[in-house]
């Protein structure tokens, strides 16, 4: 055979191969061999008829494919050797000419990943501040949840709870009809239909009334979209929520561990700045990657994307299920195809990807390490957190599976703290752990494939903890 081998962007080698007519014709006469025994050819004996009557009979091209099917393969990881390529994925191969057989195949490759001078980059993190009106916001919605109802005389009005009897119906077709259901009536409530709540301001109790309203033309339920609905509306009774006093009974109806106002107010402001600073660390580390990957030159194959833009849906797909709603039914509610939800997640995965490979990258050169020590002290932190599951995650993480993505997860923060750690100045940029080391692009990615990225790894800490 004769091998062209190009390389183009994206981490990707086209080869062009001949096919020998010495070969092709090896591959044509076992393809006769095969396909003659299946062959019922009129005149002769099952496997007896020779091979130019079974071309006849079947056509020279389907002798021709089924050879190929074998023979391009097996060329293929020839020219593979032959090129000292390292393929990652299946390569995509297309047949160009038959007479000779020339195939082109385009091969995945090893992502390549250039780091600029991620050392040098300082970026000055902002303050932490907690506003008093923020507070006042947290306390206020306190209230709001430990405010008892109470009967009230008067019409009702946004915030409500009012105790209804309701028919609804749609032309002659009955939608609903209960008594003494609960309504909360709150500004823009979806529930029956939009306007309902607003429907039930300024009756009285012991009022009834009836209206219609119409359903949004993007109504869920198709059946219903567009179509005016009747209601009938009987109140029977209307309550409010009565709002305590803050003062130190208030905090103490919050939680037994507030003796006084002033205790809750400091657990308000403090879990509030602990939030704040929470937040602040994660755009800080994502202000920082960003830096890192902007002056990082990374060439990948479109293949790992496709391979990201899968776990996403399966995610996805996995949340969905726990809603017991299907992925093809999210899909028609929200009017897109598979194909449009791939494009919509393209651009996430190409960051998730891109960041991936370049962790990996620092990894190696910064010889991040995870200590034994350190994981087990992970798995003990996770398990005091999950409290009657605690030996069930303990059991889990200390499986070799579980251990192994635990330690892939703290390879990515380490790798990520040393970056931060940089990036504020608090380390010396000119000093690893231990010498540079070389690490291959595909290993290193393996290594941080399990986060990825501050967003992933975050999300993978919230759901072990």
């Amino acid at each position: 055979m004769k091998v062209k081998a190009e390389r183009i962007e994206n981490s990707q080698v086209v080869l062009e191969v001949e096919v020998e007519p010495k070969e092709e014709e090896r591959s044509l006469e076992e393809a006769y061999h095969r396909l003659v025994k299946k062959a019922d050819i009129p005149g002769f004996r099952k496997g007896k008829a020779p091979r130019v009557m079974l071309e006849r009979y079947i056509g020279r091209e389907a002798l021709l494919q089924d050879a190929m099917e074998r023979l391009v393969p097996e060329l293929l990881n020839q020219a593979i050797e032959e090129q000292e390529l390292n393929p990652i994925a299946q390569p995509e191969v297309e047949i160009t000419q038959t007479e000779p057989v020339v195939f082109k195949a385009t091969v995945p490759v090893s992502p390549t990943v250039e780091l600029g001078n991620y050392k040098e980059i300082r970026i000055d993190s902002d303050p932490v501040e907690v506003a008093e009106e923020e507070a006042n916001k947290v306390i206020e919605q306190l209230r709001q949840q430990n405010a008892p109802w109470a009967p009230t005389e008067r019409a009702v009005q946004l915030d409500d709870l009012v105790t209804i009897d309701v028919e609804g119906k749609v032309g002659e077709d009955s939608l609903d009809k209960r008594e003494g259901i609960q309504y909360q009536v709150l500004r823009d409530f979806a529930f029956p239909v939009p306007g309902f709540s607003e429907k039930l301001v300024g009756l009285e109790k012991g009022q009834e009334a009836e209206f219609t309203i119409s359903f949004p033309a993007d109504h869920e339920r198709s059946e219903l979209a567009g179509q005016e609905c009747w209601f009938r509306v009987l109140v029977s009774e209307v309550k409010e929520k009565k709002l305590p006093e803050i003062d130190d009974e208030f905090a103490k109806s919050v939680g037994e561990e507030f003796d006084t106002f002033d205790a809750l107010r400091e657990r308000v402001s403090s879990d509030l700045r602990s939030m704040a600073e929470e937040q602040a660390r994660r755009s800080y580390e994502e202000k920082v990657m960003e830096a890192v990957v902007e002056q990082t030159h990374v060439d990948f194959p479109p293949v790992l994307v496709e391979r990201d833009i899968d776990g996403l849906i399966d995610e996805q797909e996995r949340e969905l299920r726990a809603n017991k709603i299907s992925l093809e039914d999210y899909l028609t509610r929200v009017k897109m195809s598979g194909e449009q939800l791939r494009e919509e997640l393209r651009p996430i995965a190409t960051k998730r990807v891109a960041r991936s490979l370049v962790l990996g990258k620092v990894l190696g050169e910064e010889s991040i390490q995870v200590s034994d020590e350190e994981t087990d002290g992970e798995i003990e932190k996770m398990a005091q957190a999950a409290g009657e599951k605690g030996d069930e995650l303990r059991e889990f993480f200390n499986s070799p599976i579980g251990r192994q993505s635990l330690q892939q997860r703290l390879l990515t923060r380490n790798t990520v703290r040393r970056l931060v750690d940089i990036a504020s100045g608090e380390a010396d940029s000119t000093e690893s752990s231990e010498e540079g080391s070389e690490v291959d692009s595909t290993e290193s990615l393996e290594k941080a494939d399990e986060a990825g990225s501050t967003e992933s790894l975050e999300k993978g800490e919230e759901e072990d903890g």
